[in-house]
């Protein structure tokens, strides 16, 4: 039997066995507006859904006057390119995926997720700017770390509970609380609770022995208040497609609203999630052409040699443990007729690590400059030279802020005024504790427990940082609305302030043991968007954005080597990138067809990167600092468009962009640290010239289904354009039936959703860049030696059977 036959066969016979569980899709939000979204939304303020959205309720029961494009598609008014998904057609993905995994047919988004349900994590570019670029918010706080700005979308949100998900490709909203947003920004909105109690479950069974179950309880409105709140829980496994091991999931959340007289709303939002799983390893090019998906963590410990460096790969020693509390409490308070105060308090916690693990010497264990003996537990240097230590990266975050907006309405103008604040602290530790030698399990995946204490009494830290960082920032908007709300201006000023304080506990640092830091920019911002008529409209926006450098340029860290310093270097005088971003686009809004045309450019300054310096006199002695790399910038075009229901109930939605990316000026070189490689213009690596998005749906009201396709031109790794990874092409299904109401039972539903239909195995992202990958001659006239460039193996051929029912 052919190999996608075979397939075909096992989803049949999957969707038979999943039939008789009676689990659940999301219910239809039928729920009053929230304090997100009760105050009208500003030009360049915080998104808020709009009226379209709001009148059609985001039905998930779609019918024939449903949303563009199945829910890829609505009515939008702001000045700037902005695209969004709803809760219409996240309803019919596989359930549980990640936000990353949801918006990757919107025009200039790339994403990549290393498994098929994403529970670990992903990665992902907007324009060719990755996501520590792009900011991030869920109920309107900031998910991106504070200190490196990554983004962990399997912590986020479960998608049963998202009402939208919107994708500013451009720049940030003038008042969203974020310090890294040069290239854009994804904001997310919960669901309301619903008016009445009821509920809803959901579960599903797939490859790998995917297994997920997701339930919500409404409370309906409680007694004779305006209270109203929600409660869900969901718990997600699979085994890992390639190498040992697997992911796991518990999440839960809940919303609860109250309102009372004339707009005034007040909501809480709290966000629980417990991950712990085996990291995906990345791989370089030529692995993968080696080894393909085959390059992964070792399956099997050598009891009888416990401290050899194979052991070191052992899949067990390469887990990623983490626990993440949000909380967030967006309210809004009608002060006068035309005054209205907007509070949104939050508060963000996340403790875990990636593991690892490394022979460590106890006998002259180089700590700084010195040598020390060391001892852990039963084991010294006069008993044990050299062992396998756990010495796993962990972070620990405490992160509370808030964002405060007064907004006045005078007839045809609205004046916003705000300040957001936050004041955070981050640990983070590389400490080294014991390996069960018998199964090759750490004794305590957090690094607790019996760690290495060196002769002078102090503990062996890989890293051991603690950096707090304060956030003011301003902000003042004005808008006015011409000849009959045709026309709109709209002018801001942001004005940020960033200090931040670090602490580095390792002796011997080239900066000393504190360490400040501080940057401050104006961040002025303009917009304009006239309607022609009902149906046509044209927009324009500048905006300028900046993004300071990462924590970690404050430290130094990692290995000590003798007459060169640690491994990674601190360079605090890194200045912050800044962005200016300028777009001008038409959009249609018609009864059928829905379209957005933006040509975008943007410039960018002091470009932030990690570069990797090998000095000539001591080759041994290489280290990696954060620096500017100088300018670029990039011209494009994005387009959208979508239709309701044509013939035959058929919706269909198409994205495309093309940028053309340059790097302005020469890099400096990777193999030196006195050479440039020749990168002023060339092609800026991580971005594809061309996307192309495709999705076609069908909805009777009972029967759905729907065929998605996405294309991604090649990716260059480096700044020579040396080298790439191939375009590539890949093909979701779905398909499903809702029965009739059973009883108490609302809409019974079976679905079958297929992930990469072709099972195709190839490299979806450029996970770390160089200048060069092959050797070259420098501006300067060295002989640069290349440098290794990393790559996410994308996630294969993955099929899932759903049941679900509401209450």
């Amino acid at each position: 039997m052919p190999f996608f036959t075979r397939r075909l066969f096992a989803t049949t016979a999957l969707m038979t066995i999943a039939a008789p569980a009676a689990l659940a899709a999301p219910a239809a939000n039928t729920s009053s507006k929230t304090a997100s979204d009760s105050n009208t939304p500003s030009m360049m303020g915080s998104t808020a859904p709009t009226d379209e959205m709001k009148s059609e309720h985001l039905e998930v029961h779609a019918s024939r006057h449903g949303q563009a494009g199945g829910g890829m598609m609505i009515k939008e008014d702001a000045p700037k390119s902005r695209s969004t998904v709803t809760a219409e057609y996240i309803s019919k993905q596989t359930p549980g995926l990640n936000p990353m995994q949801l918006i990757e047919m919107l025009p200039g988004v790339n994403t990549t997720s290393t498994d098929p349900l994403g529970l670990s994590g992903g990665q992902m570019s907007m324009r060719g700017l990755n996501q520590t670029q792009i900011g991030f918010t869920l109920e309107g706080f900031p998910i991106n770390d504070i200190g490196s700005y990554a983004v962990y979308p399997q912590e986020i949100v479960d998608s049963e509970n998202l009402r939208t998900i919107n994708v500013a490709q451009g720049s940030a909203d003038l008042d969203s609380p974020h310090i890294s947003a040069t290239g854009g920004s994804v904001d997310m909105y919960l669901r309301d609770p619903a008016e009445h109690f009821g509920g809803t479950v959901d579960g599903s069974y797939g490859s790998y022995n995917a297994r997920r179950i997701f339930g919500r309880v409404d409370t309906g409105y409680i007694g004779h208040s305006n209270l109203k709140g929600f409660v869900s829980f969901s718990a997600a496994t699979e085994h890992s497609w390639r190498g040992p091991g697997g992911q796991n999931k518990l999440h839960g959340e809940t919303k609860w609203i109250d309102s009372w007289g004339d707009g005034n709303v007040v909501s809480f939002s709290l966000v629980g999630n417990q991950s712990r799983g085996v990291l995906f390893p990345t791989t370089s090019l030529e692995k993968f052409q080696q080894l393909g998906i085959y390059n992964t963590y070792s399956a099997t410990w050598d009891k009888n040699n416990p401290n050899s460096s194979a052991n070191g790969n052992y899949y067990q020693l390469h887990r990623n443990p983490f626990t993440n509390i949000y909380a967030s409490a967006p309210s809004t308070f009608k002060l006068t007729d035309n005054l209205t105060l907007t509070e949104t308090p939050y508060f963000w916690y996340g403790n875990g690590n990636g593991g690892g693990a490394y022979n460590t010497y106890l006998s002259g264990y180089q700590y700084g400059a010195t040598r020390e003996n060391g001892s852990i537990g039963q084991y010294n240097a006069s008993n044990t030279k050299s062992m396998l230590l756990y010495n796993p990266s962990n972070t620990q975050t405490y992160r509370p802020g808030a964002v405060t907006k007064l907004t006045l309405h005078t007839g045809i103008n609205r004046l916003m005024v705000g300040y957001w604040f936050e004041y955070s602290k981050q640990a983070q530790t590389g400490p080294y504790s014991l390996i069960d030698p018998e199964n090759g399990r750490p004794y305590d995946e957090l690094g607790g427990g019996q760690n290495l204490v060196l002769a002078n009494g102090q503990t062996a830290e890989y890293r051991d940082t603690l950096t707090q960082t304060r956030i003011h920032t301003m902000f003042i908007d004005d808008s006015i609305s011409l000849l009959h709300d045709r026309l709109t201006i709209d002018g801001g000023l942001k004005y940020t302030v960033v200090n931040r304080q670090g602490h580095n506990m390792l002796p011997d640092t080239s900066t000393g043991p504190y360490i400040n830091g501080s940057w401050q920019e104006p961040l002025p911002a303009v917009a304009i968007r006239y309607r022609i008529n009902n149906e046509n409209q044209l927009f324009a926006s500048s905006t300028t954005n900046f993004r300071i450098p990462q924590n970690s340029s404050l430290y130094d860290s990692g290995t000590y080597y003798k007459n060169g310093g640690y491994g990674t270097k601190a360079n605090p005088n890194v200045k912050p990138e800044v962005s200016i971003s300028e777009e001008f686009g038409w959009r249609y809004q018609g009864p059928t067809v829905m379209s957005s045309l933006t040509y975008f450019h943007y410039n960018f300054t002091n470009r932030l990167y990690t570069q990797v310096v090998v000095p000539p006199d001591n080759p041994g002695a290489y280290y990696s600092r954060s620096i500017n790399g100088g300018g670029s910038h990039a011209d494009g075009v994005d387009f959208e468009i979508g239709t309701r229901p044509i013939l035959y109930h058929l919706r269909p939605y198409f994205s495309a962009e093309y940028v053309n990316a340059r790097t302005d000026s020469n890099v400096s070189a990777g193999g030196s640290s006195s050479d440039f490689v020749f990168s002023k213009g060339k092609f800026a690596p991580q971005t594809p010239k061309y996307q192309f998005g495709f999705h076609l749906d069908y909805d009777d009201g009972h029967l759905f289904a729907g065929y998605g396709l996405k294309y991604v031109a090649k990716q260059y790794s480096t700044f020579v354009n040396d080298q790439q990874i191939p375009d590539y092409l890949t093909m979701n299904v779905n398909a499903g039936y809702r029965f009739r109401n059973v009883g108490p039972f609302k809409a019974p539903t079976l679905r079958l959703n297929i992930q990469n239909i072709t099972d195709r195995h190839y490299l979806g992202f450029v996970n770390g860049t160089a200048a060069n990958a092959y050797r070259a001659r420098g501006v300067y006239g060295s002989n640069l030696n290349g440098s290794s460039t990393t790559f996410l193996v994308a996630s294969p051929f993955f099929v899932t059977g759903s049941a679900s029912v509401d209450f």
